[in-house]
């Protein structure tokens, strides 16, 4: 039955307006008025708001109802490939099969599997060869690290906007990997310090002219951390800016700018033009090659480069071009006539004062002209003025000894020898030295090493016979030996163990050495007519003196050597021993013994040469 309460309760004007039709064409506001029960009419802003909410609600729901289902179509479609996003060292696979997402690996990457992997080390950039290193890849293990897909739907959502990169797993066979980075550290990484420097050039064609140039200073660096940098290696040597291996520096003090700044300032300007030297009658000059030579230079903590002159280098450069200004000076002398000896005197030395002359050297170098020094002389007086020669008591010959046999080149030799020491004074105290008494191993020829004509043909051969000569008058004169060396093997024409030996066979020298120990002074005359030589020792007689030689013995006979062709020299050798010299001092007016030296002396045996 219809429900006529609604009409029994309703107001009679709303049941007479729900008999109206509909008024179509009425004004909106009219006609919302009059669908609008009574309590929206007295309410109309929150009726709005309800509508509003009420859409809200239909469109959330239906964005979320539509979520779902691309979720699920999403899931469903995306099941078993890679992860959105996933990129391997540059290679973007996201989204893809993992069979598609190899094939793109390989596709991309294997052609980087053979190129050389750059490596970033310090100051160097070398190449690895990765298949000498034993580097290879993963495809399935490097894939299995992107993981599977993600359910968490924020995740899928947020995997459209961001990448995730993925390293490849690779294969090594390590041993190969070690051996490639040690070679490569020992080849390429490693190196030592280089300081900061200036290096010179010459100029082709110039005389004496240089260029500079800087070297530039260089941290040294070495990869000790061998393991750890072939792991760096492993992990990232498909990156395609390369592997950066952490080095262990050496640094240097100087700086590019400190080196800059002295080439700049005072290298370059020192070395544009020569310099002039005015010595006391002539000049010397110094050109740029010589300033090169002699210039050194320092690093320092603060970055600059400090630089010095080598006064000897400067020195040996000038010195021969002033050589004629100076005098060496002359130590009082003796000459020999018939009767008693006179003495020649002696002259005072002036000589270039080095120190003083470069003292302004460095400010003058850095000019463009006025490159000009003043030499600076010094006046020295000689060890053995003329005055003191009177008192040194030398008025008689106290030890005479004489040898001959000279013949050929060897008496050259020997009077250059003679030439050399006639004439030297001694003071009491003072030890004389065959070395340096002869000097330079200038004006000799080329002889025999031996006095007996045999040895090799050197510089200076034979002047042993003058060394062995100067030690018997010595050793007569009672003068106190300092250092000699005897023969190899015995030579007839010396008293046995009383010889002396000047000259190896390799052409070096070897001393003799006396001292006078005598209350007086000595002075040396030496003699030659070209088969003999004669020392004498002249000063005041304080000892007589006597030789006592001991027999032979260890005697060794000599072997035979058997020597064919036609420039065979027989010969029969000689024996080799020992002997004991004893030298025995006396005073000369009571002949009470005051003192005696005994050395023993070892030859050795000669062999006898036959010609076969």
């Amino acid at each position: 039955m219809p429900d006529n309460r609604r009409w029994l309760d309703s107001d009679p004007e709303d049941f007479r307006a729900a008999e109206r039709p509909p008024l179509l064409g009425m004004p909106e506001t009219e006609l919302a008025e009059e669908i609008l029960s009574p309590g929206e009419r007295r309410h109309p802003a929150r009726s709005r708001a309800k509508r509003l909410v009420g859409r809200a609600l239909v469109i959330v729901g239906g964005v979320l109802a539509l979520g779902v289902i691309l979720y699920a179509i999403d899931l469903l479609t995306s099941a078993g490939d890679v992860p959105r996003g996933t990129v391997v060292v540059g290679v973007d696979v996201g989204g893809l099969s993992r069979q598609d997402a190899e094939a793109k690996l390989r596709r991309e990457l294997q052609p980087r599997l053979n190129q050389p992997v750059p490596i970033l080390a310090g100051d160097v950039q070398a190449k690895l060869d990765p298949v000498a290193a034993g580097l290879g890849v993963d495809w399935p293990a490097t894939l299995a690290q992107a993981g599977r897909q993600p359910l968490d739907p924020l995740t899928r959502i947020g995997s459209f906007f961001a990448r995730r990169p993925v390293d490849v797993v690779t294969t090594t066979d390590r041993p190969k990997l070690d051996q490639a980075v040690s070679v490569l550290a020992v080849d390429h990484l490693n190196h030592p310090p280089t300081e900061g420097s200036i290096g010179f050039q010459p100029v082709p064609g110039s005389d004496g002219g240089v260029t500079a140039y800087p070297v530039e200073p260089r941290d040294g660096q070495v990869l000790n951390d061998l393991a750890g940098a072939a792991n760096l290696i492993k992990d990232h040597w498909l990156d395609r800016r390369g592997v950066s291996i952490p080095l262990d520096h050496a640094p240097v003090l100087a700086t590019t700018q400190g080196v800059h700044a002295t080439l700049n300032g005072f290298v370059t300007p020192a070395i544009a033009h020569p310099l002039t030297v005015h010595g006391e009658g002539a000049n010397a000059l110094l050109k740029p090659d010589a300033i090169a030579a002699a210039t050194r230079f320092t690093a320092r903590a603060d970055g600059s480069l400090g630089v010095s002159l080598d006064s000897e280098k400067l020195y040996g450069s000038l010195s021969p071009q002033l050589a004629g200004t100076e005098n060496a000076g002359k130590d009082a002398r003796m000459t020999f006539g018939s009767g008693s000896p006179t003495v020649v005197p002696s002259e005072d030395a002036r000589q270039i004062d080095w120190d003083a002359t470069f003292a302004t050297l460095t400010s003058v170098l850095i000019k463009a002209d006025g490159r000009d020094l003043t030499a600076h002389y010094r006046t020295s007086p000689p060890a053995l003025p003329t005055a003191d020669v009177g008192g040194l008591g030398i008025g008689e010959v106290i030890g005479e000894f004489t040898t001959g046999g000279l013949s050929g080149p060897a008496a050259t030799n020997v009077k250059t020898m003679v030439d050399r020491v006639n004439g030297v004074i001694l003071r009491p105290g003072q030890t004389f030295s065959l070395i340096d008494r002869t000097g330079p191993w200038q004006g000799f020829v080329p002889a025999p090493l031996h006095e007996d004509g045999t040895g090799p043909r050197v510089v200076g051969g034979g002047v042993s016979q003058f060394a062995t000569t100067l030690y018997n008058a010595a050793y007569l004169a009672g003068l106190a030996d300092a250092g000699h060396t005897e023969h190899g093997y015995y030579l007839d024409r010396y008293p046995p163990g009383r010889d002396a030996e000047a000259l190896r066979a390799d052409g070096s020298r070897i001393d003799l050495r006396f001292t006078d120990g005598l209350s007086a002074g000595v002075a040396i005359q030496a003699l030659s007519d070209g088969s003999s030589v004669t020392v004498r020792i002249w000063g005041r007689h304080q000892y007589r003196v006597e030789s006592r030689a001991s027999p032979w013995r260890d005697i060794v006979a000599p072997s035979i050597v058997q020597q064919p062709g036609s420039g065979c020299r027989p010969s029969a050798g000689a024996a080799g021993f020992s002997v004991t010299d004893t030298r025995v001092r006396y005073d000369p007016v009571t002949g009470a013994e005051v003192g005696r030296e005994t050395r023993v002396t070892r030859y050795d045996a000669v062999p006898a040469t036959v010609c076969v």
